[in-house]
């Protein structure tokens, strides 16, 4: 493929010979244009416990090094994360080994969780949909201030 000044071209997941996505952008270099709040928001992204660069990197369509020098400009103050990404609700990992049937009953385990917001309490079944939860979790914020 020629290069007229016009077209730039971004290659993704080589797999053998083949190429798996060809994307193809317009204009004079084919880059994207993002903001420095983009930039931040995708590194920090990048930083939440199990989150795999790659990955991140290919749903916002770069490269894994791109992710990596925004990330290392986050640590040292260049970016910055806005102020309305950082007050997202983040989840933390629960890990407990073996089954609330092994664990004694005197621990008092059940299967959902509370969340306490301010004055309210939050209680939820181990199944609940992550998307209702946090919606919850905004509103209760939302009513508080």
């Amino acid at each position: 493929m020629e290069r007229d000044g016009k077209v730039g071209v971004h290659l993704d997941g080589f797999s053998g010979s083949e190429v798996s996505r060809l994307e193809v952008m317009e204009g004079p270099t084919g880059r994207r244009r993002r903001t420095k709040a983009e930039r931040a928001r995708i590194a920090a992204e990048s930083l939440v416990p199990g989150a795999s660069v790659t990955e991140v990197a290919r749903r916002h369509g770069t490269t894994r090094w791109q992710v990596y020098d925004w990330r290392k400009r986050l640590r040292t103050g260049q970016l910055i994360v806005p102020e309305r990404v950082a007050a997202l609700p983040m989840f933390a990992e629960l890990v407990v080994e073996g089954t609330a049937a092994e664990l004694p009953a005197e621990m008092g385990i059940t299967t959902g969780v509370e969340i306490v917001v301010g004055e309210v309490v939050i209680r939820a079944s181990a199944g609940v949909d992550e998307e209702l939860l946090t919606r919850a979790i905004r509103a209760v914020r939302a009513a508080a201030s």
